[in-house]
C-alpha cells in the first residue's frame, strides 16, 4: 500500500490532472452536496503529515541569510499584490475568482518546496527554513492581506478566517511536531528519518487529492454550462506564473550562489494551494467555491511548471559539478 501512495507522490504531474478529471465527471452525474462534509478531513490529512517531518529546528540555522531575506522579500511584497492586481483586471466583474487568485498567491511553499528544491540540487536547508518561515508567515498576514484587498468586495469574517487557518495550519503543525518528538523518542533519530518519516508524506498527497476533487466536483455544472471559463482563469494563473518565475530566477542569478537560488526559486513560486484551497471553500460559504475552482487549476500549473524547471535547471543555473569548480578556482 505505501508503494502506492508513494508513486503517487512521485507522479503529481498525471495524479492531480486525473484527480480533477474523476471529480468533473463525478459533479456531473451525482449530488455533491455531502462532499462538503469531507472538506476538513482531506484538509487534515494534507497538512499534519508534512508537519510529521518537517525540521522546524532548521530555521535557526544561519549560513543563508540573504537567500531567506529574498525570498520573503518576494513572498510578501510582491507577488500577493501582482496577484490582487492580476485579480482585479481578469475578474473585475468575478469578485470571488479575484480572491481565489489572492489566495493562490498569498500562502508560500509547500512541502514540495523541499522535494523539488532536491530534484534540482539545490540547497535543501534553505529550503526548509523557506518552507517553515513562509508557512507560518503566510498563515498569520493571510487574513489581513485578504482584509485590506479585498474586504469591500466580498463578505469576510475575519475571525472566520483565523479560525480556518488555526485548524488548518497550527493545530496540525502542534499536533505534527509532538508525533515526530513521540517517534524519534521511540524509535530514535536514526530509524525515524530512514524508516518511518518516509511514510507519512505520500499520506499529504492524498489529502491534496482529495481536496482537488471535491473542488471540481463542485463546480462541475458551473463549468459544464460555460467551459470558456477554464481559459478566463488559465490565462491570468499562467502569467502570474511565469512572472514568478522569471524574477525569482533573475534575482537568485544575480545575488546568490547556485544552490541557494535553486531554493528561492522553489521558496518563491510553490505556493501553499492546499491551505489556500481549504480557506477558500471553508471560510467563505457557497461563494468559496470560485475561489476554490481558480485555485484547483492553479494545481496543474504549479506542478507541471515546477517538473520542467528541474529539467532545465542545469541550463538556467550551470551544473552542480560546473559551479563546485568555479568555486574551487
Amino acid at each position: 500500500m505505501w508503494k502506492i501512495f508513494q508513486r503517487i507522490s512521485a507522479n503529481l504531474i498525471l495524479a492531480i490532472p486525473l484527480m480533477m478529471l474523476t471529480g468533473f465527471a463525478y459533479g456531473l452525474l451525482f449530488e455533491t452536496a455531502w462532499l462538503k462534509t469531507m472538506i476538513v478531513p482531506f484538509t487534515f490529512l494534507m497538512v499534519y503529515p508534512m508537519m510529521v517531518t518537517l525540521k522546524i529546528k532548521k530555521v535557526f540555522e544561519g549560513g543563508d541569510v540573504k537567500a531567506q531575506v529574498l525570498t520573503q522579500f518576494i513572498n510578501f511584497a510582491i507577488v500577493p499584490f501582482v496577484a490582487y492586481g492580476f485579480g482585479q483586471y481578469f475578474f473585475a466583474d468575478r469578485p470571488y475568482m479575484a480572491l481565489g487568485l489572492l489566495l493562490a498567491g498569498l500562502v508560500p511553499t509547500s512541502g514540495m518546496t523541499i522535494s523539488w528544491t532536491g530534484f534540482a540540487k539545490g540547497n535543501m536547508s534553505a529550503a526548509i527554513k523557506m518552507t517553515v518561515i513562509g508557512l507560518v508567515c503566510g498563515s498569520l498576514v493571510t487574513p489581513l492581506f485578504v482584509k485590506a484587498l479585498m474586504g469591500t468586495t466580498i463578505e469576510m469574517s475575519m475571525l472566520a478566517v483565523m479560525k480556518q487557518i488555526f485548524f488548518i495550519v497550527f493545530l496540525p503543525m502542534t499536533l505534527g511536531y509532538f508525533t515526530q518528538r513521540i517517534l524519534v523518542r521511540r524509535y530514535g533519530q536514526k530509524d525515524f528519518q530512514k524508516y518511518i518519516g518516509p511514510k507519512f508524506p505520500p499520506l499529504s498527497t492524498l489529502g491534496v487529492l482529495g481536496i482537488v476533487f471535491v473542488a471540481l466536483a463542485l463546480k462541475a455544472k458551473t463549468i459544464a454550462a460555460a467551459p470558456e471559463v477554464l481559459l478566463s482563469i488559465l490565462v491570468p494563473l499562467l502569467i502570474l506564473y511565469t512572472l514568478n518565475y522569471a524574477l525569482s530566477t533573475l534575482i537568485g542569478k544575480a545575488f546568490l550562489p547556485r544552490g541557494d537560488a535553486i531554493a528561492l526559486v522553489y521558496g518563491s513560486v510553490m505556493r501553499n494551494l492546499s491551505i489556500a484551497l481549504a480557506i477558500a471553500i471553508n471560510a467563505f460559504g457557497p461563494q468559496g467555491s470560485d475561489a476554490a475552482l481558480v485555485i484547483a487549476l492553479a494545481y496543474i500549473i504549479q506542478v507541471q511548471s515546477a517538473a520542467w524547471y528541474v529539467k532545465f535547471t542545469s541550463k538556467v543555473f550551470g551544473s552542480e559539478c560546473e559551479c563546485s569548480c568555479e568555486a574551487a578556482s
